[in-house]
Parts: C-alpha cells; structure tokens; sequence
C-alpha cells in the first residue's frame, strides 16, 4: 500500500515537471522592412541578387580561390574556434544528464581496532584491545523531479550556448576569408605600385640622360640635370618601400592558411595585379543580410541563453524533490555478504527547500533579468552595426570604383602630355622645367591610379566581408591531435 502512494506520488510529480518556470524565449522582432532596406544598393556596381556561399570565385583567380579554401580548413583562429563548439556540445551532453538519475556503486573494507573494558585472561581488570574486520557492497541512487523546469531551462540555456558557438564559427569563417582575400589583394597591390614605381624611375632615368645629352650640348643647365636626378632617385626611393609592404602581406597571408611566415606561398608571390570583380556585386537585400550572418544569430542565441537563466535562477526560489534508494550488503565476514542479515536498504523522497529568507535567490533572479536585458541591447546593436557595415561598404565600394575610373583617364592624359612634352624638349619646343612639371603629373597619376586600384580590391572584399557569407559551403577545419605521450 504504502509503495502504490509512493508511486502515485512519484508519477504526480514527474507530471508536474512541465511546468517550467521563468519566461518562455521567442524570437525578438526585427527592424521593419522599410528599414532593412539596403540604399546603397541601388548603384550599377550591384546587384538584389543572392550572395554566392563561395564569394570569392567572384574575382575569377583560382590562386585566390586556392588561398581561402587552405586558410578555411587551417587557420588557428577557426581551430580555436572549433574547439569552443566541441566545449559548448560537451556543456550540452552535461545538462541532459541532469534529467537522468544518479547512480553510485561501492565496495569498502575496513579492519578496526578498539579499546574495550573488561576482565583479561588473568581475570585482572581493564583494557582490551578489540579487532574486527568488515566488509560492504552498496547501491545508491537518486533522481531528482524537475519539478519547476530548471534542469529544462538549464538545457535550453545549453542548447543556445551550443547555436551561439556554432555561430561564431561561422563568423570566424567569414572574417578568415576575408582576411586572406584582403592579404592576397595587398600583396598584389604593392607588387602593382613596385612596378608603376619602377617604371616611373625609367621613364625618369631616360629624362635624366636626355637631359644630361642636352646640358652637354649647352641647351641644358647643371640645374636641370640635378633636378632630373632627384626625380629619378625620389622614383627609387618608392620601390623598397611598396617592396617590404608586398613581403609583409605575403607573410601574413601565410599565417592565415596555417603555415609560418617564412613559407610564403610561391604562386600569390608572382601575382602583379589585385583582384577585382567588374561583373555587378550581388548583395540581396537586408532580410537575407541579417539572416545569412553569423554575428547577428550568435547574438540572437546568447540571447535565448539568458533567458533561459531566469529560469534556472527563478527554479531555486520553490523546493525541490529527490527520489532517493540505498541498497547495502554488510558482515564482518566475506562470506556473509549474500546472507539474509547483511541486506539492507532505504528507499524514499526527500523534499528540500532552500527557502529565499536573506533575500539572495531572488536577487539572483533580479540580475538574470538584468543580464538578459544587456542581450538584448548587444543583439539590436548586432542588427544595427550589420546593417551599417553594409551600407559603409557600398559607399565606399561606389566612392572607390568612381575615383578609379577618374584616374584611369586621368593617368592616360597625362601619360600623352608627357610623350608630347619629351618630343617638344627633344625639338628644343619646350623647355626642361615644362618636361619636368608633365612628368611629375604623369608619376603622381600613375601612384594614384596604381593605389585607387589597391583601395576598389579592398573596398570589395570589404563589402563581401560585410554581407556575411562564405560560411555555407566551407570545408572541414583541420585539427591536430594533443601534444601527450
């Protein structure tokens, strides 16, 4: 009889276990669609429709291509990364175990000697030393009701943490992408202003001879020659420093694949150019912006974590119930141990309640509530601070292919007024000061078209790093085994 109303009991009470205590988590509402609007998206240089999960096959350079898909399975960021999702997965696996019992098996020997009083073999009295051996098997085990939902809130806040750590995967996955495409680009930029600048030091070092010919000739001044020489060495001076900027990049673009800066990658050494894509950016629009990126769902999931933990931190306020069961063997022989006076058990609940009198339970709740309410300020600031990156980066992307555009006419007028200034200097037209004022245009235009080209490359990884992708069909990240014996 007794053990029906225990399991009656017991059955009431696992019913009860639903019941979760705390608020229910739901998605929070996004910006209005008049406000996830992209407007600088509406520009020739792009396009609505959907990012490519592989963005960077967009520029049409399989050394690129080679780059980012190394960097996505080795770089020690995404490693690191990884390891935190296995962490969060591990924390998972441990919050359901609270919804199993707990179970404990024991097997002790003791041997004890004690004092005890009485009368000795001689019949004298006192002191003797008693010896006894005992031996013990043991069971328990003890499952406690959910009753108010906090093991179950517990897991949701596990379950958010493992989403979040996924997602941060993911963002790191688009930040590695975007820095090797950045590395690479640079790479080739500086390769690309090296060679203008060497260039502009030939063209200076044939004005320098022309010049040192016509001084020799008297139609030249000392000056003249000096002034030319100066170009010619200031054109010099440049191609060290674009040179160590180009070794720079290249060592960091190993380190981002996972190697040592010392095995710079031979083929995106010999690259002279940086990418670009002339074909329009497919950006989408602002729902898909702030659904494919990651920051934005590890954001929304730290979220739903914290919510989750007003309800464990509200679960302490009401008692809880243990469902407990021991079962020993006991005899001061071994083989005593399967008779009937060795067995003994207890079995029954155990109602505990950590009753709130000095206030700290619900002071506890009080800053559940309050971290939540950060959650939820770092998610709207994710939601907003994607929306602006986008947004920063198509003006920039804009502001960059116009000016390159600029340059590009500018750098070939200036190149024809300089050939039309040497042949008039060599005609004896026009003087050396108005061939040397065409050929400073002509450098200065050939830097500036050769640093515009470097800032669109980097304008457009910038702008494919802000729409989020790269993530979808990225390859396994490599893992090492553990430096053990």
């Amino acid at each position: 009889m007794r053990s029906a109303v225990l399991l009656r009991t017991a059955l009431g009470a696992a019913l009860l276990a639903g019941c979760a205590v705390g608020p229910d988590y739901r998605t929070p509402d996004m910006l209005p669609r008049s406000a996830l609007k992209l407007r600088e998206a509406q520009v020739a240089t792009v396009t609505p429709s959907p990012l490519p999960p592989r963005w960077w096959r967009l520029f049409d350079d399989p050394e690129l291509d080679r780059l980012v898909e190394k960097a996505l399975a080795n770089n020690t960021d995404l490693r690191q990364a990884a390891a935190n999702l296995q962490f969060a997965r591990a924390a998972l696996s441990e919050a359901r175990a609270g919804l199993l019992p707990i179970s404990t098996v024991s097997l002790e020997y003791s041997r004890q000697r004690s004092a005890a009083l009485g009368l000795g073999a001689s019949g004298a009295g006192g002191a003797r030393p008693v010896t006894t051996d005992f031996y013990s098997v043991g069971f328990d085990a003890s499952y406690q009701l959910d009753l108010f939902g906090g093991v179950a809130r517990s897991i949701q806040a596990a379950r958010a943490n493992y989403r979040a750590a996924q997602a941060q995967v993911d963002a790191a996955r688009v930040s590695v992408a975007a820095e090797t495409a950045s590395a690479y680009a640079s790479a080739c930029a500086f390769a690309a202003q090296a060679e203008t600048a060497r260039r502009t030091a030939q063209l200076q070092a044939r004005t320098l001879d022309l010049t040192t010919r016509s001084f020799q000739g008297g139609r030249s001044t000392e000056r003249d020659v000096q002034q030319a020489r100066e170009l010619l060495e200031q054109a010099d001076a440049q191609v060290p420093t674009f040179e160590a900027e180009r070794r720079a990049a290249l060592y960091a673009l190993a380190v981002l694949t996972g190697d040592p800066p010392a095995m710079v990658d031979a083929a995106a050494a010999r690259c002279t150019r940086p990418p670009s894509t002339r074909r329009p950016i497919p950006v989408g629009d602002g729902q898909a912006l702030l659904a494919r990126r990651p920051d934005v769902r590890a954001a929304e999931q730290a979220l739903a974590a914290d919510v989750a933990r007003i309800g464990v931190a509200t679960a302490q306020l009401y008692p809880s119930i243990t469902l407990a069961a021991v079962v020993s063997l006991g005899a001061p022989r071994i083989g005593d141990l399967g008779r009937d006076q060795s067995f003994t058990y207890s079995v029954g609940p155990l109602l505990s309640w950590n009753f709130p009198f000095n206030g700290a339970a619900r002071a506890r709740v009080r800053e559940s509530e309050a971290l939540a309410q950060g959650s939820l300020a770092a998610f709207d600031g994710t939601v907003l601070q994607a929306l602006r990156e986008t947004e920063q980066a198509l003006a920039r992307l804009t502001g960059a292919l116009e000016r390159e555009r600029a340059l590009a006419r500018a750098a070939t007028a200036s190149r024809r007024a300089a050939e039309l200034s040497q042949a008039r200097f060599r005609a004896g037209a026009d003087n050396f000061l108005q061939l040397l004022v065409a050929q400073q245009d002509l450098a200065a235009t050939q830097a500036a078209l050769a640093q515009a080209q470097a800032d669109r490359s980097q304008a457009q990884v910038t702008l494919f790093k802000a729409l989020g992708g790269g993530w979808e069909e990225a390859p396994e990240i490599a893992t090492k085994p553990l430096p053990t014996e």
